[in-house]
C-alpha cells in the first residue's frame, strides 16, 4: 500500500470538513432540547445524537474512500469492526464527550482521523456549539476554521520550562502520577476541558502540555492528535516511546501530547 501523497491528503481533508459539519448539524438539535442517554456494555453513555452521527460520517467516508475501513465507536460497541490489515483506516468518534454534551457543557466534539503505517495522518476536530474546526494533513498544514468558514494558520507555541500552560481532562485530571509529572515544570496555569478540545489548545499555542493519565480510546484521540502533529506538536506514550494506533481493541496507555518543546 503506498501512502496519499501530501496533495491527495489536502484533497481528502478539503472533502473531511463538510462531512464533520454534517454530522455537527445533527448533533446540535439534540443538545439544543436534550436526549435521553443509554449505557453500553462498557458502562459509557451513549445517545441517539451519537449513532445519528456516526451514520452521517460513516456514509460519507464511505462514499469518498469506499475502499478504505472505518473504525467507528458506535459501530465497535455494536460488534461491527472491519478488517484493518491493509494498514490504513479511518477513526470516527462522531460525538467525543458525551458527558459533557449531556450536562449541556459546550466541550464536545466530532473526530474524523485517517490512519496510515499505525500514525495519524489527518484529522478534523469540530466544536458543534460554536462551528470552530480544527484540521491538518501533515506538518505545517494545521488550520483553524470559524462557523463563517474563514482559515488561519495555527501551530504551536514554543515551552518556557518557567511558565508552562497545562491542559487537563475534565474526567482525568487528578491522579498522583499527573502530580509527579507536573512537579518537573513551573505550571503558570492549567486549563481544564472536555474531548479532543486539548489537543487543539496546544494545537493553536494557547497550551504547552497535555498528560493524560486514565483510560481512552483510539478515536477518542486520532483526529486531535493528526492535528496537533500538523502544527509541530507530537505525541508520545509515557516512557517516551512513539503513539501508534491499531493496537488490539483500540484501547490507548497513558500519553503525553506536547506543543514546542523547550
Amino acid at each position: 500500500m503506498s501512502r496519499f501523497s501530501p496533495v491527495e491528503r489536502a484533497e481528502l481533508l478539503a472533502a473531511v470538513c463538510p462531512i464533520a459539519r454534517a454530522a455537527s448539524a445533527v448533533i446540535m438539535p439534540f443538545y439544543h432540547r436534550g436526549v435521553v442517554a443509554r449505557t453500553k456494555h462498557d458502562r459509557s453513555p451513549v445517545s441517539d445524537a451519537d449513532e445519528m452521527a456516526e451514520q452521517v460520517i460513516l456514509a460519507g467516508l464511505a462514499g469518498l474512500t469506499p475502499d478504505i475501513p472505518i473504525i467507528a465507536e458506535e459501530e465497535v460497541a455494536a460488534g461491527r469492526v472491519p478488517d484493518i490489515g491493509g494498514g490504513r483506516f479511518w477513526l470516527v468518534d462522531p460525538l467525543d464527550g458525551t458527558k459533557e454534551f449531556l450536562k449541556g457543557v459546550p466541550e464536545f466534539t466530532v473526530n474524523i482521523a485517517l490512519v496510515e503505517d499505525r500514525l495519524p495522518v489527518l484529522g478534523v476536530v469540530l466544536i458543534p456549539p460554536t462551528g470552530a474546526l480544527y484540521a491538518g494533513a501533515g506538518p505545517g498544514s494545521a488550520i483553524a476554521e470559524n462557523a463563517a468558514g474563514e482559515r488561519r494558520p495555527i501551530a504551536v507555541r514554543r515551552l518556557d520550562p518557567d511558565a508552562v500552560v497545562v491542559a487537563l481532562s475534565r474526567t482525568y485530571g487528578d491522579s498522583v502520577r499527573l502530580t509527579t509529572f507536573l512537579a518537573h515544570y513551573k505550571v503558570a496555569g492549567q486549563i481544564k476541558a472536555g474531548s479532543s478540545l486539548k489537543f487543539c489548545l496546544l494545537a493553536a499555542g494557547e497550551a504547552d502540555i497535555y498528560p493524560r493519565y486514565g483510560g481512552s480510546s483510539e478515536w477518542d484521540i486520532a483526529a486531535g492528535h493528526a492535528v496537533l502533529v500538523a502544527a509541530g506538536g507530537m505525541v508520545e506514550t509515557t516512557d517516551g516511546r512513539p503513539f501508534l494506533y491499531g493496537k488490539p481493541g483500540f484501547s490507548n496507555p497513558d500519553f503525553i501530547a506536547w506543543g514546542g518543546r523547550a
